[in-house]
């Protein structure tokens, strides 16, 4: 038989969390970022989930191929635009929107011959300090734009550093919804400001109508991590808190169990001690799986798992292709643990718990998106179109 490891990808969760997100967004539109493999979970197997969505998103042109191939004819947005002039060709064939972020973008787009001209957005670095034209530049880069003949439409945007908290105690957002405002008051084009947490953490502010409300309401929100389950200001929110359900189940089932005595360690390094006699089941995943090494490092740090539906945690160093769970807190529920036993390393259990990803990540000193990103080529990966449990 195969080894007992597998992803499941839940659609029905899919489509709440993407219908979650346009309740956010008001009269916004709603890019589906699906970069990155739509975040480790398939750009083929979310797709029937997320078509309702009005455009997607994402980095890659092979990927924007994947999405023309499923026969979506609606926008495609580049996040990153083009990386070299003959990029625009493809851009041109496939009808792709994309973002122009840097000078010799704009010098391609200059040089690039199209029939159709394209739709572009200007993106403004407003204080993230990573892609865009700083304010005092901007103004001239959309008049350059402006003036192409191989530009059709020049839309704004920006990009968040904080949108989940605060910054030097400021809400996170204000500095950069000002920069924003300031140097666009008063030019045309679509707009769009908001990621997964300034969407969801801000759609209030936004219908109570307050200082930000007209920049943050924009034409169009980016709905990435929130699409997939991840509560994107954790851990300061659950996904309970904004009404998300988890997208993936990452589960396996115990290939033994071990009665350690008092004293024994557990595993490489021997970084645990088993402080009195443990039952500790043995299971098929670790990091060659994508299961993050350090998510179980000491004595008193381990990271929550299910099994059979029961919340217990890692003992011990993360292996390879095995990990080890305390099995005292399943059985004192007189829940009996035998081989094949249910392990849900996060996500969904057939018997009904939730565990979700933003947990595991939490205790791994990570984020979920990495989790997700890292599930390895050798986990079989499935889609379940059941109703998600509540």
């Amino acid at each position: 038989m195969p080894r007992p490891i597998q992803a499941t990808v839940h659609f029905a969760a899919l489509r709440h969390n993407l219908q979650r997100c346009r309740a956010a967004a008001g009269a916004a539109r709603v890019w589906a970022v699906v970069k990155a493999n739509a975040y480790g979970h398939g750009i083929e197997r979310v797709f029937g989930a997320l078509r309702g969505a009005d455009g997607f998103a994402l980095l890659d042109l092979a990927e924007a191929e994947r999405l023309r191939a499923l026969d979506w004819r609606g926008p495609i947005l580049l996040l990153e635009g083009c990386f070299e002039p003959r990029d625009l060709e493809v851009c041109s064939r496939l009808n792709l929107w994309h973002v122009v972020h840097c000078e010799e973008q704009i010098e391609w787009l200059s040089r690039h011959k199209t029939h159709t001209p394209h739709k572009v957005f200007l993106k403004m670095n407003s204080g993230m300090n990573r892609l865009g034209f700083r304010p005092a530049a901007f103004r001239a880069a959309w008049a350059r734009l402006q003036a192409l003949p191989q530009v059709d439409e020049v839309g704004l945007m920006t990009h968040f550093s904080d949108a989940d908290g605060q910054r030097f105690g400021r809400e996170g957002i204000a500095h950069q919804v000002e920069a924003f405002v300031a140097a666009t008051a008063d030019l045309p084009g679509e707009r769009t400001l908001c990621n997964s947490a300034a969407t969801l953490r801000h759609a209030l502010r936004v219908r109570l109508g307050d200082e930000h409300a007209p920049a943050l309401a924009a034409d169009w929100v980016r709905a990435g991590i929130a699409l997939y389950g991840s509560a994107p200001d954790a851990p300061a929110h659950d996904i309970g808190h904004w009404d998300l359900q988890p997208t993936m189940t990452l589960a396996s089932r115990l290939i033994a169990i071990q009665d350690v005595p008092a004293g024994e360690s557990i595993g490489y390094g021997s970084t645990f001690v088993a402080p009195q006699r443990m039952r500790v089941g043995i299971v098929a995943c670790g990091y060659a799986d994508g299961y993050p090494r350090h998510a179980s490092l000491g004595q008193d740090h381990g990271a929550p798992v299910l099994v059979r539906g029961v919340r217990t945690r890692l003992v011990g160093r993360v292996s390879m292709d095995m990990l080890a769970v305390d099995l005292t807190p399943v059985e004192a529920n007189g829940v009996p643990c035998q081989l094949g036993a249910e392990v849900v390393l996060w996500g969904r259990s057939a018997y009904g718990t939730v565990l979700p990803i933003d947990e595991v990540a939490q205790a791994a000193g990570t984020i979920a998106y990495e989790l997700m990103c890292a599930v390895a080529p050798r986990v079989p990966i499935t889609a379940d179109e059941e109703a998600p449990h509540r």
